[in-house]
């Protein structure tokens, strides 16, 4: 997700609302929800007394989400698509949409196991298009189902290795003391968009990209006073 709130993805129309999804809080991205708190968006006390991105105290499944998996790096072909996938049904949405159903999405779409989901059949589809527990987006659903088949073609670590490549170096950009210091789009996810949409990836916009590398950790987008952020 990028920060969450609503931004132009690219030229395709696609709309990306969050970290990793993300949001935009004046025009940069800001965490899963882009719900931000505090003033000018710094870094805000709390439960424990302890200071987090304002986001992760917009609803309470976030400060787990925030806590231990926003910015953590994330690995393996099926994990990232997963991901890919889910920051593709968020486009739009608030991020806490998607986290909330996110165990209805692992049980429609075969744990997102990329051989899995290659193999949905005609039937597959029309089940997802009925299917409450997911964002029965048809756009979406078909991109995850072409991305899939996709991605079966490619070699083991492929995927991986493709986005990894795309990290930026973490001594480039100092850390983020409030929202408005985290970017929507850099160079990098821009980057990352094209090369996936060259291998035939959809729904993968620069935003979506970003939200992307939020979430997995190509990036470290805790603001610097934020007790989740890495050393």
């Amino acid at each position: 997700m990028t920060a969450h709130g609503t931004a132009t993805d690219d030229a395709a129309g696609e709309t990306a609302a969050g970290p990793a999804g993300g949001g935009s809080v004046g025009g940069g991205s800001v965490g899963p929800a882009g719900e931000a708190a505090g003033p000018r968006g710094a870094a805000v006390a709390g439960p424990d007394g302890a200071p987090r991105c304002p986001w992760a105290l917009s609803a309470a499944e976030y400060v787990t989400y925030h806590d231990e998996e926003w910015g953590r790096p994330v690995h393996g072909d099926d994990a990232l698509y997963e991901r890919l996938s889910l920051e593709a049904f968020q486009s739009g949405l608030s991020w806490i949409t998607i986290l909330r159903r996110r165990p209805g999405f692992r049980a429609a779409f075969a744990g997102f196991e990329i051989a899995a989901v290659a193999e949905f059949t005609g039937a597959d589809r029309e089940r997802l298009l009925a299917d409450t527990g997911i964002i029965r987006n048809r756009a979406k659903i078909d991109a995850t189902l072409a991305n899939a088949r996709v991605l079966a073609e490619w070699s083991p670590g492929e995927l991986d290795a493709l986005i990894w490549s795309h990290a930026p170096d973490p001594a480039g950009r100092a850390a983020p003391r409030t929202l408005s210091d985290v970017p929507a789009v850099t160079p990098e996810s821009t980057a990352l968009s094209k090369a996936l949409k060259k291998r035939g990836l959809r729904f993968v916009g620069p935003t979506t990209a970003y939200a992307l590398m939020q979430a997995c950790g190509l990036v470290d987008d805790h603001l610097a006073d934020c007790v989740a952020r890495r050393p």
